[in-house]
């Protein structure tokens, strides 16, 4: 009796040391960069450095990704700053309706993954930063797939954490002209 007793523990000892670690590394999985894409020099004229846009440097290669990081009720991510208005530096119209916006109404572009496939297109974002925090609408992707093309204005592949916001949004958060960038936050869907 004693030894079955013995087999049957080791046995659910093994198997909830299985299936716990197969937990663990599901929710700690990071979303890895899916692949490569190689930069080009932009023709003259044709990258936009409003708002200290980076342009692609010739023979760089840049991460791209397919996923961003799970979303959470406290997604961390990075604030950066994008002009939404036609011959910003947002390059094209807005994925979501092919529309120009202004810069004026509190509005995002989201990496890739959180974009999903446009299935938060016209939802809101609570975004928390600088001791503030503003509601904002997902009106465009930053998209983390490809870059470095004239569609992309010849700007790098956004990264796969990023929330792409216009001036009403930095605005509102608070934060001094002077620092607008760059600015870890986090977010949620309102």
């Amino acid at each position: 009796m004693k030894t079955s007793t013995t087999i049957l523990c080791a046995v659910v000892v093994l198997l909830v040391s299985l299936v716990g670690g197969e937990c663990a590394r599901t929710v700690t999985q990071a979303c890895e960069p899916s692949g490569k894409a190689r930069g080009r020099k932009p023709p003259p004229g044709q990258c936009n450095t409003e708002n200290d846009s980076d342009c692609c440097k010739q023979g760089k290669l840049y991460p791209v990704y397919k996923c961003s990081p799970q979303v959470t009720s406290n997604t961390k991510a990075v604030l950066t700053i994008n002009s939404f208005e036609k011959g910003g530096d947002g390059g094209g119209p807005s994925e979501c309706d092919n529309q120009y916006h202004s810069d004026d109404v509190p509005i995002v572009a989201l990496s890739t993954g959180w974009f999903n496939h446009r299935q938060r297109c016209f939802n809101n974002i609570t975004i928390h930063g600088n001791g503030r925090s503003v509601v904002a609408m997902v009106v465009d992707e930053c998209d983390s797939t490809a870059g470095c093309d004239n569609e992309h204005d010849y700007q790098p592949p956004c990264p796969n954490n990023i929330v792409d916001a216009s001036k009403a949004v930095w605005k509102a958060l608070g934060v001094s002209e002077s620092d607008w960038g760059d600015l870890d936050i986090t977010w949620s869907d309102a």
